[in-house]
């Protein structure tokens, strides 16, 4: 009995510990977010610009002069603010902060408090 308990309780052990060390090595293993280049695939398909005054509005009639990564709702929520900022619509890849894509989607406004 005690050698059945023995070897359930290993099996148990050495079963559990890939999958603590996998964690560990996955997080470490996660490369640093780089910035995204207007000629990648996706930003010319979704006419991203690093700089929003250079949007050709002939081509985009949607973008209006205000409209920036910066202040876009797809911008990865909690990231810290600066030049160049993670967006989700382009798998966390770093955005110019003043640039603009055909996904912008204006961030909605902070609810008032009740009184």
């Amino acid at each position: 009995m005690n050698s059945r308990r023995h070897f359930l309780l290993k099996l148990a052990a050495t079963a559990t510990a890939p999958v603590a060390l996998g964690g560990r090595l996955l997080a470490q293993d996660t490369p640093p977010p780089v910035k995204l280049e207007e000629t990648d695939p996706v930003a010319i398909a979704l006419g991203y610009k690093m700089d929003t005054t250079k949007v050709d509005q002939t081509k985009y009639p949607q973008h209006k002069p205000d409209q920036k990564c910066s202040s876009c709702a797809l911008v990865t929520p909690g990231s810290p603010e600066g030049e160049f900022i993670p967006c989700t619509a382009f798998q966390n890849k770093l955005v110019a902060a003043n640039g603009w894509c055909m996904a912008f989607a204006k961030k909605p406004e902070p609810a008032a408090p009740k009184p």
